[in-house]
């Protein structure tokens, strides 16, 4: 009996410190990074859904539209609390060094939702048919070139940007994000 004890004490004495605390990094079926990867897999579905739509991949439906672009404004505003503290890392493809550039991500994560606040804008109003408007047209809206964007260039306001353009921008900050703070998964 004395042996049972003692044991159990030394269980308890080794477990303690692991129950009590905070994981450094999620666990299999952790159900922030499931609610976090499902809500990723929504914006991309979303996403595709208009990317379709333009390039008539996908029949132009106004109310599909304004759903598709209404989920992405409402995920990209959720965007820094899905990726809380204690996350990040394995079995999760948010990289840890999401938490040494906060800053980086949480501006990267609003301007993503700016631009999908400004598509959501446009899609609520969306006219019958994908007019001339709707499209890209011309040189590049944001200051860049086919280089990239020029240093110290005056960023366009959102809401005058055709729809097409604001969907490309934000694939465009999605596909920044991933290559700086997602791991390849394997």
């Amino acid at each position: 009996m004395r042996d049972r004890i003692i044991v159990a004490a030394a269980m308890l004495a080794l477990a303690g410190p692991l129950i009590l605390a905070p994981s450094l990094a999620a666990g299999p079926g952790d159900p922030i990074v499931a609610a976090r990867q499902a809500s990723m897999k929504e914006m991309a579905a979303a996403a595709r859904a208009i990317a379709e739509m333009f390039d008539g991949k996908r029949a132009y439906e106004p109310a599909a539209f304004k759903a598709a672009a209404d989920n992405l404004s409402g995920r990209a505003g959720a965007l820094t609390g899905e990726f809380p503290q204690g996350t990040l890392g394995a079995p999760s493809a948010a990289k840890p060094e999401i938490d040494q550039a906060r800053l980086e991500f949480e501006a990267l994560a609003r301007h993503i939702g700016r631009l999908a606040d400004a598509l959501a804008v446009k899609a609520g109003n969306a006219p019958p048919g994908i007019t001339a408007d709707m499209r890209m047209t011309g040189p590049p809206m944001d200051g860049g070139s086919l280089l990239g964007k020029r240093p110290g260039a005056a960023e366009a306001d959102p809401a005058t940007m055709p729809a097409e353009h604001l969907l490309h921008l934000i694939l465009q900050d999605c596909t920044s994000c991933h290559s700086k703070f997602r791991q390849k998964q394997q």
